[in-house]
């Protein structure tokens, strides 16, 4: 009986646990990127979900009256938060709902799988027709009905990820970042506003620590680190 009572416990304290992730941000250029990439391959495996070692990423992040997800973002608030909604290569049968947690360098993500009819609803303010059994879906409709969450901005990119299965090390190269401005419309053929031309974001996520022979390797990249947020580009060039 106690160590019944005693198992259900620790699984219980297990799921309130959040497991943070290292994330490191830089921009490059992309003469540098195809350098690291060639390198990279060495060392680790292309993600397997990739196409031709690439894939498409689309995002509608979600932000209240306040714009705070921005604001805090500007002024460096060391823990926050943000939601999106995000699809890869166009596909309208795998959609995802996305928190992302932020406290300095680490990071934390929640996800669950929407339908795209539940994505109509919630673009379509059809709020009350929504089943809110998923937690994270309750939390994310209650906040469009208490804070005002409403589309912000969408971010498109290209991605070309690198995993390695220690610590679960995943190093990615985002370019052709875009946006549109004043669409909201995830499956819309008509985002043309180009945010960086020549330039890479490149993101190095880690749990515990990064192995040493990747380390090597990214340790010579010739920038500094920088506290880049997509969102917070897009939503700047939205507003020019």
């Amino acid at each position: 009986m106690l160590s019944g009572i005693l198992d259900y416990q620790v699984r219980r304290w297990k799921n309130t646990l959040k497991m943070y992730r290292h994330e490191l941000k830089f921009i490059i250029n992309k003469a540098y990127s195809e350098m690291l990439k060639n390198q990279l391959a060495l060392i680790m495996n292309i993600d397997e979900n990739s196409i031709d070692n690439t894939y498409f990423i689309r995002s509608l992040y979600f932000d209240d009256l306040n714009n705070s997800a921005y604001y805090e973002k500007v002024d460096g608030v060391e823990k926050r938060k943000k939601y999106r909604i995000r699809i890869y290569n166009l596909d309208d049968s795998f959609i995802r709902l996305e928190r992302k947690d932020k406290d300095r360098d680490l990071t934390h993500k929640e996800q669950t799988k929407i339908s795209k009819e539940i994505y109509n609803k919630i673009i379509n303010n059809e709020l009350d027709d929504i089943d809110l059994s998923d937690n994270l879906l309750k939390e994310f409709v209650t906040l469009i009905k208490t804070k005002g969450l409403k589309p912000a901005v969408i971010v498109d990119y290209n991605r070309m990820a690198y995993t390695y299965p220690l610590f679960d090390t995943r190093i990615t190269f985002d370019e052709n970042i875009k946006s549109g401005k004043f669409n909201f419309d995830l499956f819309s053929d008509c985002l043309t506003y180009d945010i960086f031309n020549d330039e890479v974001v490149l993101e190095v996520k880690f749990n515990e620590m990064l192995p040493k022979h990747i380390a090597s390797v990214i340790m010579n990249i010739p920038s500094v680190r920088q506290a880049i947020s997509k969102y917070a580009l897009c939503f700047e060039k939205k507003e020019i």
